[in-house]
């Protein structure tokens, strides 16, 4: 009876270094749940191809709506003569920030092309051109912008920003109130289609700093009431200018 319970027992302990080794080894039929499924061998050149980003979680953020850098840091700096070119990363940037605004409502994507506060400090020969900055150009801007959403519509895809280089002059010192003198042009024209529909709308006023067009006046120069307005909106691209203003 003893002699029997001792080789039970062995027994017992043999099975169980079994079962143990065994599943240390693991099962050759079943691969480890935390190994990934090994991608050698299947000569598929689809899934070599595949970009990464395609799936990334990164890129699906990405995707939101952001403005793009127009001149960082240029209103601290100097006011210069260069002629404000339409062929440039800068100007691209500021009416893709503007037609950002425009499209989703939010007037803060055109900040970057909006005149700097800095520039417009060094400019007006008044006495508090800070509060004159934020309470009427800025304050009105976002005016028009919201006023310009609500006569875009959705769906529309911009085509492209006509600048009447011909109507640009230099305003010298001492006009409106300025103290520097910069580059002006007038009605600029946005043009957009809407369900393949030409359409455009203007853009007030362009001034210039450093070089780089800024938006100053979008819908209107001076306004006798205070709401938006959308600059002489037209089916097709609409005429640009007139000439004049500062």
């Amino acid at each position: 009876m003893r002699l029997s319970r001792q080789s039970a027992l062995v027994a017992t302990v043999s099975l169980v270094a079994a079962v143990l080794l065994a599943g240390c080894g693991g099962s050759p039929g079943q691969p480890s749940p935390t190994a990934p499924p090994s991608a050698a061998g299947t000569g598929s050149p689809s899934a070599k191809s595949a970009p990464p980003t395609s799936v990334s979680p990164h890129a699906t953020a990405s995707a939101s709506p952001s403005a793009r850098p127009v001149a960082p840091g240029a209103g601290t700096l100097p006011q210069t003569r260069a002629f404000p070119g339409t062929r440039t990363a800068a100007f691209d940037n500021a009416m893709t920030d503007l037609w950002l605004a425009v499209t989703t409502g939010n007037p803060r994507f055109a900040r970057p092309g909006f005149f700097p506060l800095a520039a417009y400090k060094q400019v007006k020969a008044i006495p508090y051109p800070v509060p004159d900055w934020q309470d009427r150009l800025w304050h009105d801007f976002v005016l028009d912008v919201r006023a310009a959403h609500r006569a875009v519509g959705s769906g529309a895809h911009l085509d492209r920003v006509v600048v009447p280089e011909k109507y640009a002059a230099w305003i010298y010192p001492g006009a409106c109130h300025n103290k520097i003198g910069y580059w002006h042009v007038p009605g600029a024209r946005v043009v957009y289609r809407v369900q393949g529909q030409e359409r455009s709308f203007g853009i007030a006023s362009l001034i210039s700093w450093r070089g780089v067009w800024y938006v100053v006046h979008l819908g209107a120069v001076q306004r006798t009431v205070v709401t938006g307005i959308v600059y002489q909106p037209a089916a097709g691209p609409g005429v640009a200018g007139p000439p004049g203003g500062c």
